[in-house]
């Protein structure tokens, strides 16, 4: 099945575009798109791999589902357009970047600049419908981008693997610990930031930091 989706992850994910799974998950969502207001726009839903090729990926951020409101979402987990208000868990995360490497915060939500340095900004859903959160759960997107994650883990090494809260945490399970670098944390949500499991994670540091070590280039977050 040919998706449109950068080359190297074409390549990468053949195999998964054939399964039977994948197909009637795609028969869904067009089926949605088609009869709904559905999020991110059709040419958006595979942006976090079009921004960051299989073979660039350094860092992954796992998210949950797609911004369900409207001009929010762009296919990158955590990150909204430019000229939308930031919302309270993008503003969490600016927030730690500015204490943990002093970095001020930016003028938009549009994380397409992390993406274009090698962070695979990955949703565990990648489609949603308008103001109906997780309702394209369960569908066929949560087996899809475990695929992604385990072949990640897989064929490559001295990955990065940010896993914030619980669900993160749960997707991580397929990760080989031994040849990547996880951290985890709580989620930079208002629950769970205030109440202590988010600020000062310093995992923006330590991504760095890392990275340095492996003789790759750091994140200018």
């Amino acid at each position: 099945m040919q998706v449109n989706i950068h080359e190297s992850w074409q390549n990468t994910l053949s195999e998964e575009f054939e399964k039977s799974y994948f197909v009637s998950l795609i028969d869904f969502v067009k089926s949605e798109y088609n009869t709904k207001k559905c999020y991110p726009k059709g040419s958006q839903i595979f942006s976090a791999f079009d921004f960051c090729p299989f073979e660039d990926v350094k860092i992954v951020i796992i998210g949950q589902d797609p911004y369900h409101g409207y001009g929010q979402a762009n296919g990158l987990c955590f990150s909204v357009n430019d000229g939308i208000a930031m919302p309270p868990s993008l503003l969490n995360i600016f927030k730690e970047i500015e204490t943990d490497i002093q970095i001020p915060f930016p003028k938009t939500g549009n994380l397409e600049r992390w993406a274009k340095q090698g962070v695979l900004l990955l949703n565990a859903t990648l489609t949603v419908r308008e103001n109906e959160a997780g309702s394209h759960q369960k569908k066929g997107w949560e087996t899809f981008t475990d695929a992604v994650i385990q072949k990640i883990s897989d064929e490559k090494e001295n990955v990065v693997f940010l896993l914030w809260g619980g669900f993160a945490q749960k997707k991580g399970s397929r990760i080989h610990k031994d040849k990547h670098l996880v951290l985890e944390s709580g989620h930079p949500s208002p629950l769970s930031a205030n109440r202590g499991f988010w600020f000062g994670n310093k995992h923006f540091n330590k991504t760095n930091d890392f990275l340095k070590s492996k003789g790759l280039k750091e994140i200018t977050w």
